[in-house]
This record gives structure tokens, C-alpha cells and sequence, in this order.
């Protein structure tokens, strides 16, 4: 029989725990893998894949393209997520998947090789539910896939002889597609004051794992500049997505609405850091300043408060006294805690248990080392938050208790923090103690009049609390700072819409969330109300049915439970059209 050879992208999925769910229950086992199949196999085709080689919980598949190979994982781990969502944890079916662009030989149809084995060694290393790809993938994707890749390092696998560099893929919540791009085809206008995009700079290390420690430093010099409220700043969810070298800074300009740009690069060798950074006009692409800096490793942070003031006066940027004691204030600390902080960021950002578990674990090396570095304390305390609201931890009220205290030290350490008062307000909440958290998500604005998820987080508050008018303002104001990372902002506009007698606004709104993120329930719930209330019935029973075949476990009640709206005639203008609809009680 003939045997060819080629270079392909090896895709290798397998189910963890298959024999401890045969051996639970055999029948429901086969049913739930054979609709998973059906999900799996729908999206490798959608993908311009072709299925080469299956052994009952194992798929093998080749692709043409590493860009196709990722997105079809990363989509089928959500679409398999969504399956997953209504069974009890020891019930789900979940896949790990492993990726890897390696020469393959083809005999009648089936795949064999080093390209196999590798790619079936990634499947191993992966986390249920998640994605492993090789060096060589990450290589072909990283600047095309708007995506998290966690670095694990060198990995020596069973039976071959080369360790092989491994990386996590993780899907940034709400991060921009390509039609985010193509909605920013019109330029935003600038605002009458001086706005500012920082981009993520360049790591000169030669070594891939000091991407982190580049990443913390333009975006602390971010977080710096977006407490001064005479500038308007961009968030990194935004102004990251333009990572690498071949950057249009007009273009940049133009779809983020920002007059400037700052761009810039770490070397780090040993103990010494040298940075170099420029500001560039965007309209006409003139360097309005630029510098370089070199200090130790212990002084970063003094390197990077004279980059922003720096470019404040360049800007000619006048701070009042409140603000350069803010801005300015001196912070204690290694910087070493950067790494653990982004990659626990990265992980979380993921909202699955085993990844939100991971990052918990991160923070709190992290804090190991530095046991008041703010933002890994305010980060823990959103965790911790959600762990207990997504149920993922029994221990709710002592769960809530752990993340306002987390929270607490945050502020404590750092009274400018602005995450730490969000973390306070989330946690608030939850506990259904709505002023509280209305006073927090005001008082991180007036600390961070730039921070885009501070509107997001306390527009959220506000709508929970009843003020819709004000949520769908906030919302609006984080979607200007955000502009090219919006679902999240407009998912909370499209309720507040809702609940302010809108239905056609909340309708068209959650219509176009829902393109990109077709599973998201909230969403799925608000169309199906708007739906209901503008007369168009058989609509709104086709979402319903749809949310129910996506989460078949759900019912009315369930739904209402974990929505903590103050007033029970919000909570029930959401929850009757949605009975009527015919979701269950």
C-alpha cells in the first residue's frame, strides 16, 4: 500500500476519564460522546479539516493551515464547555486536545509519525477542557489568533527524544475578531482632550518567557496614565490586540480613536533592565518624544513612573496635587511577581473552574513573594468571588468573606487602587449589599477615570441596583475606552436597554453580541425577552429552545437564583417572558 508523506497541523483529541465514565454508566456515556462527536467532527469540517484516523475516545485530524487548527480547538472547547454546562462534574465529557505542525506519512487515509506522536504527547499534557500546542504552533499563530498562550516551558514527553516547547491556548473573554476590526472601519472621533493608546512592548530578551515581564511593564505604565483625568487612555484589551513589530501606528490611531501611540521594548539581561519607549503622533506620524532608560532590576519601577512623566509633559499634561500623589506614589516590591500575576490573569480571564483554580494558584505565588502587590491581592479577590458564584466552591458564604478580605488588603496596601474597590464592589454584590457596591464601583471611577472596566464593572452594579439610565451611560463610556473589546459592555447595555422599556435596542444589541459569542446565556436570555415583549413569539420559544438545548438543566427559577437584582420586579420583568416562552419552572 502507497505511503506519502506531508506537512501538516497533527490535531489530537482524546476524553479524560473515559473508563471511569464507562464505568459509571456505559449507556449515557456513549450518548453524551456520540453528541459531543457530532459537535467535534461538525467543527474540524467547518474548519477545512479532514478526520484521519478514530478509536472510540480518540480523534485524530489533519489541517492545512495551524490557524485553522487552533481556532477549530479553541471553538470546540467552548462549544463542548456549553454541553458540559448542565451536568454534574463527575458527568461531563470533556477532551483534552493537543496541536502540532510536523511532517506526517498518509497510508490509506490514516496519519503516523513524529508529527502524531508529538501532537498526541500535547493531548497529555493538556488540562480537560483545554488546548496544548508546540512550539512550532504557537511560532505560525501568535500574531494572527487573537488569543492567550501560557508558556509551559520544555516539556520531555514518552518516546521522544527532543523535549518539546509546549504552550496553554486560552480564548481572552470578549477579545476582538476580525469582525470587530471590520465594525472599526470608521474612525472614531477624537475626544477634546489628549487620548493615549499604549502598545504592548517589545520583548529584546531573546528569551520568549520575559514576554510577561514586558507585558507588566507597558501595561503598569498604562494603569499609571489612565489615573490622570485630564488624558483619555485606551485599554489594554484594546490597544494589546496590535502585538509585533509591523504595526501601522495611523491605523492603530485611527480604529482606536487615539491622537497618540506609545510604543516601546524591554531588554532584560541579569539584574539590569534597559527600556526605550516613543510617542508617536498618529495623525501624521511625527515622534513627539522619546527616550531610553536603564536602571536595575530593583528599580524598574521608578523607570517606568519617568516614562509617564515623561509623556505628561510631553502632553503638556498639568496634574493637580491629588493626582500626583496618586499617580506618583511611590510602590514597594519586586517585580518578579509580574510572571506569576499576568499568567494568573491570562488564566482567569479563561471562566472555567480548572483555570480559575490555576490562576488562584499563580496569585498566590505571587503574593509569596510580595505579600501587598495590589493588583495580584484585588485580582485573588475576584476569584475567590466567583469560585463561590459559579459555584465551583461549597463554602459560599465563607468564600465571599475570603474575597472581600483579599480585596480589603488591597486597598489597605494601596488606598489609589482602583481594583480593589471593584473586587470589594463584586463581592457586594453578591451578598446582595447593593449600596456598598455602588460606593466602591464610584469610588474606583473617581480613582481611575480611565479605566474602561471600571464603567463596565460599575455600570453592572448600577443595573443590578435599578439605576438603569446611569448603567447604560457607563456602558456606553467603557465601549469609547474599549473599542475594539466591547461584548462585555454591550452585553450590559443591551439589559439596561431592556429594563429601560428599550426592547428593540436591547434586541438589535444582543443580536450582534451573540454573532460572536453565540452560547452566552445572559445574552440568549435578554433577546428572548425582547423578543417576547415586542410580539414576536415564535422568536423568542426558538431562543428559549435553543438555551434549553444548550444547558438542559435549566429552568426559570435556576435562572433567576444567581441574578442579584435588588428589586424583585426587575428580576421578574426578566424571568415571565422567559416562562412564557416556555422555559421551564
Amino acid at each position: 500500500m502507497a505511503v506519502s508523506r506531508r506537512l501538516v497541523a497533527v490535531f489530537a483529541a482524546d476524553v479524560e476519564g473515559y473508563s471511569r465514565l464507562m464505568g459509571a454508566d456505559e449507556v449515557g456515556t456513549l450518548k453524551g460522546l456520540t453528541e459531543r462527536r457530532a459537535i467535534l467532527d461538525r467543527l474540524i469540517g467547518d474548519h477545512r479539516g479532514r478526520i484521519a484516523n478514530t478509536a472510540g475516545d480518540s480523534v485524530l485530524a489533519e489541517f492545512g493551515s495551524a490557524v485553522d487548527a487552533v481556532q477549530c480547538a479553541v471553538e470546540a472547547q467552548a462549544a463542548l464547555a456549553e454541553a458540559n454546562s448542565g451536568l454534574a462534574s463527575d458527568r461531563r465529557i470533556s477532551f483534552r486536545i493537543g496541536i502540532h505542525i510536523g511532517d506526517v506519512m498518509v497510508r490509506d487515509g490514516d496519519l503516523f509519525g513524529d508529527g502524531v506522536n508529538i501532537a498526541a504527547r500535547l493531548q497529555a499534557l493538556a488540562q480537560p477542557s483545554s488546548v496544548c500546542v508546540s512550539g512550532a504552533t504557537y511560532d505560525q499563530v501568535k500574531k494572527i489568533l487573537p488569543l492567550s498562550f501560557t508558556d509551559l516551558g520544555r516539556q520531555q514527553v514518552k518516546n521522544i527524544e527532543e523535549p518539546i516547547r509546549a504552550y496553554v491556548v486560552g480564548r481572552l473573554v470578549d477579545t476582538p475578531s476580525a469582525a470587530a476590526f471590520a465594525n472599526a472601519s470608521k474612525s472614531l472621533p477624537l475626544p477634546d482632550k489628549p487620548s493615549i493608546a499604549v502598545l504592548p512592548f517589545q520583548n529584546m530578551s531573546g528569551d520568549p518567557e520575559q514576554e510577561y515581564f514586558a507585558d507588566g511593564i507597558a501595561e503598569d505604565v498604562l494603569t499609571t496614565l489612565s489615573k490622570i483625568q485630564a488624558l483619555l487612555v485606551i485599554a489594554r484589551n484594546s490597544s494589546f490586540v496590535f502585538r509585533g513589530p509591523a504595526r501601522d501606528i495611523r491605523e492603530i490611531g485611527r480604529i482606536l480613536g487615539a491622537r497618540y501611540v506609545l510604543e516601546g521594548s524591554v531588554r532584560k539581561a541579569g539584574n539590569r533592565v534597559r527600556l526605550a519607549a516613543q510617542l508617536i503622533d498618529s495623525l501624521n506620524g511625527a515622534h513627539v518624544w522619546a527616550d531610553r532608560f536603564e536602571g536595575d532590576l530593583d528599580d524598574v519601577f521608578d523607570l517606568q513612573d519617568r516614562i509617564t512623566q515623561d509623556i505628561a509633559a510631553a502632553l503638556e499634561v498639568r496634574l493637580t496635587i491629588g493626582e500626583e500623589a496618586r499617580v506618583w506614589r511611590k510602590r514597594s516590591g519586586s517585580p518578579l511577581v509580574y510572571e506569576h500575576y499576568i499568567k494568573g490573569r491570562t488564566l482567569q480571564l479563561n471562566y472555567a473552574k480548572h483555570t480559575h483554580a490555576q490562576a488562584r494558584l499563580e496569585l498566590e505565588q505571587a503574593l509569596a513573594i510580595n505579600p501587598n502587590f495590589t493588583a495580584a491581592l484585588a485580582l485573588l479577590g475576584l476569584i475567590v468571588t466567583d469560585q463561590a458564584h459559579f459555584g465551583w466552591r461549597r463554602d459560599e458564604t465563607t468564600s465571599y468573606e475570603a474575597g472581600l478580605e483579599h480585596a480589603a488588603r488591597a486597598v489597605t496596601a494601596d488606598p489609589s487602587n482602583c481594583w480593589g474597590y471593584l473586587a470589594i464592589g463584586y463581592t457586594r454584590l453578591f451578598q446582595r449589599q447593593h449600596d456598598e457596591a455602588l460606593a466602591a464601583g464610584e469610588k474606583a471611577i473617581a480613582l481611575n477615570p480611565n479605566c474602561s472596566d471600571a464603567y463596565l464593572i460599575a455600570g453592572t452594579f448600577l443595573s443590578y441596583a435599578g439605576d438603569f439610565r446611569k448603567s447604560a451611560e457607563y456602558q456606553e463610556q467603557a465601549q469609547r475606552l474599549c473599542p475594539l473589546s466591547r461584548n462585555e459592555s454591550m452585553a450590559g447595555e443591551a439589559r439596561a436597554k431592556f429594563h429601560l422599556g428599550n426592547p428593540v435596542a436591547a434586541r438589535d444589541i444582543a443580536s450582534r453580541v451573540l454573532i460572536e459569542r453565540p452560547h452566552w446565556l445572559t445574552m440568549q436570555a435578554i433577546l428572548a425577552a425582547s423578543l417576547w415583549n415586542l410580539g414576536s413569539e415564535d422568536e423568542a420559544r426558538l431562543t428559549v429552545k435553543k438555551m434549553l438545548a444548550d444547558h438542559p438543566n435549566l429552568t426559570a427559577s435556576r435562572w433567576a437564583q444567581g441574578l442579584p437584582y435588588r428589586y424583585q420586579t426587575d428580576l421578574d420583568a426578566v424571568v415571565t417572558p422567559l416562562r412564557l416562552a416556555g422555559m421551564p419552572e
